[in-house]
């Protein structure tokens, strides 16, 4: 027998016991009593009608309530002698059916009906194992006696007990058998789960379905939901790791280039083959690692760094950020077109420098990655909030890119082509930056041209 059948047998067992000793005691103390009190106020409810009632009405409804209360009422004349009284009354019970064999009224019984007081008495037939409750009453000039019989109850509670520990032994009997079979019914389902479970904690993860309609239908639906989630996390990990590998090779192919540079310049210095540029080089090379530096370190602080949220023009933002660009989108013969037609409310609620953030990156990448000349960018108030959008063309993409493209060190374009290539942390410090706003954000890509958008609460009143 299982741990659980062991569990499942005592405790219906104590339960039954404790029914059982519970049934004993009721019997034993007070059922006795209750029956002879029960047997008390019939008597007395009767008692109450016959005094209300005169001799011949009596004498006529006496079959009637004999039936009605399941007495014996018989009834005689007051005689002087109390002999006599007590023998009449004797013959007319045994007449009755009653045969008793210790039967005795007393002058004081008869003094107290002289005044009207009902008398009451219990007689105790020892051999007969029994006992006959009476009450006597005065009515008119007769003597009425009401009398019930009271079986004595030791045999017959020894026989309900003794029938009732029958029940008990039987009860714990069936309750072994059932408590075998609930909880093999049980421990099938647990096993399940618990190999389910057992599963997941391997990284093998599955559904168990169980249609008990009970708790552990309930538990199985919690497992399965379990699994899910995690080999969705675990995924998402493996995916995150992945692109780790890719970063941390990416990002060493970054500084090695350059320390590779600054190395072999430092040496032509040393060795005085210094043509008065190698120093310019050794700049530039040592401002771009410290740039890679800074956007690793952003990327970190963007997550803990206190948001300052004000009301400002969005595009007046805009325009400072692509005067930063003019230059570069000079030298690289591309044009940006700004669409603010559908513009009423330029002001937003939002960190202004972050916000700033999160266009300089779409500019940047909308620039680098267009295949043709032209990037349009488009401000509209839609409701309560302003969408930005911009949309560039692109060389290829796949549907994977646009599911990982926010991730961090995830980069599109996965040669090592300067002009293409970068970190990957640019969209990654855009999707913390809109996260914290509570920005919605994504990418739609249609035939050639990839479109990003991000929207912000414009100033209410």
């Amino acid at each position: 027998m299982s741990k659980l059948s062991r569990k499942l047998f005592w405790r219906m067992a104590i339960m039954i016991c404790s029914v059982f000793l519970v049934s004993f005691l009721v019997n034993t103390y007070f059922l006795p009593k209750y029956m002879l009190y029960q047997k008390k106020v019939n008597l007395a409810e009767l008692t109450a009608t016959v005094q209300r009632t005169s001799t011949d009405e009596l004498a006529k409804a006496e079959a009637e309530l004999e039936q009605q209360y399941n007495v014996t009422i018989v009834s005689s004349e007051f005689e002087s002698n109390l002999n006599d009284l007590n023998e009449t009354i004797r013959r007319k019970l045994y007449a009755e059916g009653v045969s008793l064999s210790k039967f005795w009224l007393s002058e004081e019984s008869i003094k107290e009906l002289k005044q009207n007081k009902p008398v009451h008495k219990l007689y105790n037939q020892t051999k007969l194992n029994t006992s006959f409750l009476v009450t006597f009453l005065r009515v008119d000039d007769k003597l009425v006696l009401i009398g019930t019989s009271v079986a004595h109850s030791d045999q017959s509670l020894r026989a309900v007990n003794t029938f009732n520990l029958f029940i008990a032994v039987g009860a714990l009997l069936f309750t072994l058998g059932l408590a075998w079979l609930i909880a093999r019914q049980i421990i099938r389902h647990l096993k399940e789960l618990a190999k389910n479970a057992e599963d997941i904690s391997n990284l093998d993860f599955h559904k168990t379905e169980l249609k008990t309609g009970d708790e552990i239908e309930l538990l199985a639906a919690s497992i399965n939901q379990m699994s899910d989630k995690l080999k969705d996390a675990h995924l998402a990990l493996e995916q995150k790791n992945d692109n780790l590998q890719s970063f941390i090779s990416d990002i060493s192919h970054e500084f090695k280039t350059p320390i590779a540079l600054i190395k072999a310049y430092s040496s032509g210095i040393r060795d005085g083959l210094d043509d008065g540029t190698f120093l310019h080089v050794i700049d530039k090379k040592t401002d771009e690692m410290a740039l890679l530096v800074d956007k690793l370190l952003h990327l970190a602080k963007l997550q803990n760094e206190p948001y300052q949220m004000a009301d400002f023009n969005l595009l007046t933002l805009l325009e400072h950020a692509l005067e930063n660009y003019e230059v570069a989108i000079q030298h690289a013969g591309k044009m940006v077109e700004v669409d603010d037609r559908r513009l009423h409310q330029p002001i937003v609620r939002a960190d202004q420098q972050k916000i700033g953030i999160v266009l300089d990156n779409f500019i940047s990448n909308a620039l680098k990655y267009s295949n043709e000349p032209r990037v349009r960018i488009e401000l509209a108030n839609e409701g309560e909030r302003l969408l930005f959008t911009i949309r560039n063309s692109i060389r290829s993409w796949d549907e994977k890119d646009l599911k990982q493209i926010w991730q961090p060190y995830y980069v599109m374009e996965s040669s090592r082509n300067k002009q293409l290539s970068g970190s990957g942390l640019g969209l990654s410090i855009v999707r913390a930056i809109l996260e914290k706003h509570e920005a919605p954000y994504g990418t739609i890509a249609e035939a050639e041209e990839i479109q990003f958008y991000f929207s912000l609460p414009v100033r209410s009143g």
